[in-house]
């Protein structure tokens, strides 16, 4: 914005410049030949009172050489022959006989072209009733004597001119362009999660304007979210009585892995509450995406969660079978989002698959990005792209579960998808990028197990 408006300026005044400086460098032009040959008319006439007294060539010698352009050569006499005598020429002729003659009978003077300028031929009558013809030469350089400088001085003027105006076009754009440039970047800090930019509320009048909305909207923003913080601590905070209620109940189920299995689930429930809790009622909004500079070992949380549901599978008679976390994977993401985000996609396989039915969890680590895969043996998923929409639901699902995996697989740069397992049931790839974001890898080609029998398979399955 702010070089366009130079452009417009420099523009404008160039227009302006030669709309004003080329008339009045002809002006000043056509002025230097008017003064040219005035000053010749001049010369001219200050032999005619000699000419109407004498024919003398003496006489008319001694008159031309006293004027300043019969000193430098540059007069002449013509005086037409009498009826007993010769013609007189005085001085050197450079304008052409015929010229001569026209003057004569036109008696007016009269302008002729000749080498190097021209010659004013001015007519004056004799005594005897003849008319003599003064010729004045005026060379080029005197008829534009001055234009070079003039038009020097007018060029000067100009650049002067365009030079001053990108001078106040520039610091008239520095004034709009940078309050807008600092609206843009608030916008921009804002949209990163920095809910404290603010905008200056200064520039021109319209921007000022803008700058205020900006702020007014910001402050909103943060209103907003602190309204919503203290909702979900609100709402988290109503789970204690229930849970205290399970605690309880689960105290009194004995011994047993059954048992041992609910107290701990209990106990990660309560955790995870006062983290939701904690969270909310941070002062300090959050102002990077989830998982930026953090990072856990993925094959050290994947081989705890998969301890964890082992028990549960165990007890209904599903077959695990868990590859890839021999080895520690590094990955940017922290270790309560990736251990939810495995609880969401595992629990998702115990509550819509039948009892007996087999999974697998597979970790295939590559260059730039980390590929979890979950497969199961059960129904499917009827419409994938359905399960992957934000805030789907159905078959008694929230929804939430693959909302939580996308969340934490978009944060790193990767995705989420759902497709056909080997195992002839639902699959779901989650792409966790290695850089900070960016575009998927493709150079990562997950290993394909043997598909084996498929159990039974009731009905669809909801994600």
């Amino acid at each position: 914005m702010r070089w366009a408006l130079v452009k417009v300026a420099v523009a404008v005044t160039l227009m302006v410049v030669l709309a004003f400086a080329v008339p009045l460098g002809l002006v000043i032009k056509e002025m230097a030949r008017d003064r040219a040959f005035s000053n010749a008319e001049r010369q001219a006439a200050a032999i005619g009172p000699t000419l109407s007294i004498t024919t003398d060539r003496d006489a008319l010698e001694r008159a031309v050489a006293s004027t300043q352009a019969g000193a430098a050569g540059r007069m002449a006499v013509h005086i037409p022959a009498p009826p007993d005598g010769a013609p007189l020429e005085i001085g050197r002729r450079r304008a052409a006989r015929k010229d001569l003659d026209a003057t004569r009978k036109v008696v007016r003077a009269y302008i002729s072209g000749v080498p190097g300028g021209s010659a004013l031929l001015q007519p004056t009558a004799l005594s005897s009733g003849e008319i003599a013809i003064v010729e004045v030469y005026v060379p080029e350089a005197e008829v534009t004597n001055g234009v070079a400088t003039a038009w020097l001085v007018l060029a000067g003027v100009g650049v002067a001119l365009v030079i001053g105006s990108v001078a106040v076009a520039d610091r008239l754009g520095v004034r709009m362009v940078r309050p807008a440039q600092r609206l843009a970047g608030a916008a921009h800090d804002l949209g990163e999660g920095r809910l404290g930019a603010r905008v200056p509320e200064e520039g021109p009048a319209e921007l000022r304007s803008a700058a205020v909305a900006f702020n007014s909207m910001a402050d909103q923003v943060v209103q907003l979210l602190a309204n919503e913080r203290e909702l979900a601590a609100d709402l988290s905070h109503r789970l204690r009585t229930p849970l205290t209620v399970l605690r309880l109940n689960a105290a009194s189920l004995g011994d047993g892995p059954a048992a041992e299995q609910t107290r701990a689930a209990v106990e990660q429930l309560e955790r995870e509450v006062d983290t939701i809790i904690r969270t909310a009622r941070e002062a300090k909004p959050q102002t990077q995406p989830a998982g930026a500079g953090a990072g856990c070992d993925a094959s050290e949380v994947i081989r705890d969660r998969m301890a964890f549901w082992s028990a549960l599978a165990e007890d209904e008679g599903r077959e695990v079978r868990l590859a890839g976390v021999d080895r520690p994977v590094r990955i940017p993401v922290a270790r309560p989002e990736l251990a939810a985000a495995l609880d969401a996609m595992l629990g998702n396989v115990f509550r819509h698959t039948p009892e007996g039915t087999g999974f697998a969890v597979d970790v295939h680590n590559g260059e730039d990005a980390v590929i979890v895969l979950i497969s199961d043996a059960g129904p499917g998923i009827a419409d994938p792209r359905a399960a992957l929409a934000r805030g789907s639901s159905g078959g008694g699902s929230t929804g939430l579960g693959l909302d939580i995996v996308r969340r934490m697989a978009e944060a790193t740069g990767g995705d989420v998808r759902l497709g056909r397992s080997v195992l002839g049931g639902t699959e779901v790839r989650v792409w966790i990028g290695l850089g900070g974001g960016g575009t998927r890898p493709s150079r990562i080609r997950p290993r394909r197990r043997r598909r084996r029998p498929e159990p039974r398979r009731p009905g669809p399955r909801a994600a």
